[in-house]
């Protein structure tokens, strides 16, 4: 006997394999993929170490230049600090020369002869007194003109002159200070 079954059954149908190049092409997009993923981690990663490294710098920079302001300001008060001690290494030097001089003067003053005026100005100077004689007047003139401090001695004006009804000659000179 024959039978037949009327009823429909269902049956699977056998799955068609994929085709490789699909496998292939998924394969090739998750590789690419975590090959970016990586790559952008990567780039972000340095990208955030070289902020760090140029922000470092910037302040080091900000730094540095705080210190070069200030080396610069020490330098300018250094140089005050060494023109003023130029000054008063000069000044001391300058100091004794009119000691000096005054000392020169009044070594080579003869007696009968007084002074009653020292002008100094500069380098050069001038001299007014009184003699007793117009030879002790020549004297003093000469004995200056021996000076080694002194230079350039010139007897202006010697005259008579009456003081307190004393008969004096009155001279003035004018000289240099040799350096």
């Amino acid at each position: 006997m024959i039978r037949v079954n009327l009823l429909a059954v269902k049956r699977k149908k056998k799955a068609k394999p994929l085709p490789s190049f699909v496998i292939s092409a998924v394969l090739i997009t998750v590789v690419v993929g975590c090959v970016l993923a990586y790559l952008a981690f990567y780039f972000n990663s340095k990208l955030r170490s070289t902020k760090a490294r140029f922000d470092a710098n910037k302040a080091k920079i900000a730094e540095l230049k705080e210190k070069i302001r200030e080396v610069e300001n020490f330098e300018k008060l250094n140089k005050t600090i060494d023109d003023k001690n130029k000054i008063i290494e000069q000044l001391r030097r300058n100091q004794n020369i009119p000691v000096m001089m005054l000392d020169e003067i009044s070594r080579n003053l003869p007696k009968g002869v007084w002074l009653s005026n020292l002008t100094v100005s500069g380098s050069g100077g001038s001299l007014e007194g009184f003699g007793f004689t117009n030879s002790d007047v020549v004297a003093y003139v000469d004995n200056l003109k021996g000076s080694k401090m002194l230079i350039d001695i010139y007897l202006q004006e010697s005259k008579q002159a009456e003081v307190d009804k004393i008969p004096l000659y009155q001279f003035k000179l004018t000289f240099k200070v040799a350096a």
